[in-house]
């Protein structure tokens, strides 16, 4: 890429997230992560050059120093920071604002700083993979976290029988964040029982939110609507997916029913989240327990008559066994890391050039990561394990609002990576993005968060008192109340 010769008319709109924008290249597997600001300090981003570029160097030194190390290696894209023209960001500013949803434009594309973020396009395959017509189809997925809270700190028991995102779907409910619940569980999806991990994608496909997206040759197929009033329509999926399964038309007579479609499309993707676990001399993969949290949450629609205590885990290189590994680092629950964060904070107060010392913010390096692994077992009273156990902390939360990629194209040929389907086969990869590091003065905000979130679900899932309507009326016996 020719930073000199930079064309705005070779780049397209891809999608956005609250701090950045990305664009990719009409020809070329790469995309561009760019900055954004709320509108009303755009007035004042000229300042900011300098901070933008420190800030887009800590996201790629924290994927390269800490989650690639955790993560592995082949899961994670670090990138690299470009400097780009000034006329080509403005120009280009201008072409993606009319492909913007309206939700997102309280904020400003950063055409300051000039810096950006180079990666490559997860969504394509490389060319080489490509010997089909058909274009590669790509699934991000945001898993969430992956366990329920064991830690001793924990205040309120419901957290050790219903799991983080089930209780937050209650509170975003109510406050018009979102139309309707999703029955989506992460424990089912961290699960590595196939039946309970096809149930949680089953239920994804049919409340996407925020936690699920299909691009098709790169272009976004299926995704939540913007105003989250509509769902998305899953006839247009199957459309799109039909081409893919087309071995399915003698088991139906020419016809391809959708459920069959999708039923054949979350098991590609079953496959492709439990693929890479290596084999011990049986020939099983070897598996990740949860020995310290219980298996399941209580909010789960998966009926419990069907939950078996069998041997199911992940496969041990699985990409969500990487993940949950990580997002078990936080083993105190924020109840448990919010008194450290407060230590740390006192320590500072007194000893304000300690910051620096102690990478409060970065450099994200070798050091950094120490800090992170050799963090002591039992508390000492110091400052170093606070310090320790709040960047624990911050890594479990990248993986827990992490983004899985999985992209396949059919591949009628024997390659290295394919997944173990009969018909038809598929050649793939996967990649985890959204590795930004979490900021230090976020902790407050997550213990408040936390306590809301979990006063709002107790509240909300109480029974109601019975209704003095009916006491008259004895013949009214059944009573059916929203679930």
């Amino acid at each position: 890429m020719e930073l000199d010769k930079m064309d705005e008319n070779d780049w397209k709109y891809h999608g956005e997230g609250n701090k950045s924008l990305v664009v990719s290249h009409l020809q070329h597997c790469r995309v561009l992560r760019l900055l954004k600001f709320p509108s009303e300090d755009s007035a004042h981003t000229r300042q900011t050059a300098e901070q933008a570029f420190r800030h887009i160097l800590n996201i790629v030194d924290y994927s390269k120093y800490v989650m690639k190390p955790l993560l592995e290696e082949k899961y994670v894209h670090s990138g690299e920071v470009v400097k780009l023209p000034l006329d080509f960001v403005r120009q280009l500013s201008l072409k993606v604002q009319q492909e913007r949803p309206e939700l997102r434009c309280d904020k400003v594309m950063d055409t300051f700083s000039g810096c950006g973020l180079c990666l490559p396009n997860l969504t394509q395959l490389p060319l080489h993979h490509l010997r089909d017509h058909r274009p590669p189809i790509c699934v991000e997925i945001k898993p969430k976290c992956g366990f329920l809270p064991f830690s001793r700190h924990i205040t309120k028991e419901c957290k050790r029988k219903v799991c983080r995102f089930c209780m937050h779907q209650h509170y975003k409910l109510a406050n018009g964040k979102w139309k309707r619940l999703s029955r989506y569980c992460p424990l089912d999806l961290f699960s590595g029982s196939k039946q309970r991990m096809f149930v949680a994608l089953k239920n994804l496909l049919e409340e996407p939110q925020n936690n699920l997206k299909i691009f098709k040759g790169g272009e976004l197929i299926f995704s939540c609507k913007d105003d989250a009033k509509q769902q998305p329509e899953l006839n247009d999926l199957i459309q799109h997916l039909r081409p893919y399964f087309s071995h399915i038309n003698g088991l139906y007579n020419g016809h391809q029913p959708g459920k069959a479609v999708l039923n054949e499309f979350i098991q590609v993707i079953c496959s492709a989240l439990l693929s890479g676990g290596d084999s011990n001399r049986s020939g099983e993969p070897r598996k990740v327990h949860l020995s310290e949290s219980r298996p399941h949450c209580e909010a789960s629609p998966f009926p419990r008559d069907l939950l078996r205590n069998g041997n199911h885990g992940l496969p041990k290189d699985s990409v969500l066994a990487k993940i949950l590994q990580v997002q078990m680092l936080d083993n105190l629950d924020i109840e448990g890391i919010y008194p450290l964060y407060k230590r740390v904070e006192q320590y500072l107060e007194e000893f304000p050039k300690e910051r620096n010392r102690l990478q409060i913010d970065g450099p994200y390096n070798e050091s950094f990561m120490d800090m992170v692994k050799n963090c002591p077992a039992e508390d000492d009273g110091s400052v170093e394990y606070a310090v320790g156990k709040v960047y624990q902390y911050r890594v479990a939360m990248t993986a827990k609002d992490c983004s899985v990629m999985i992209t396949f194209a059919p591949d009628e040929e024997d390659e290295e990576q394919q997944l173990n389907l009969e018909k038809p086969r598929f050649t793939y990869s996967i990649s985890i993005l959204d590795l930004d590091p979490k900021p230090y003065e976020g902790i407050p905000h997550q213990y408040k968060l936390d306590t809301k979130i979990v006063n709002y679900y107790l509240r909300s899932t109480q029974a109601p008192p019975p209704s003095s309507l009916y006491k008259e009326r004895q013949e009214c016996t059944l009573l059916f109340h929203a679930v």
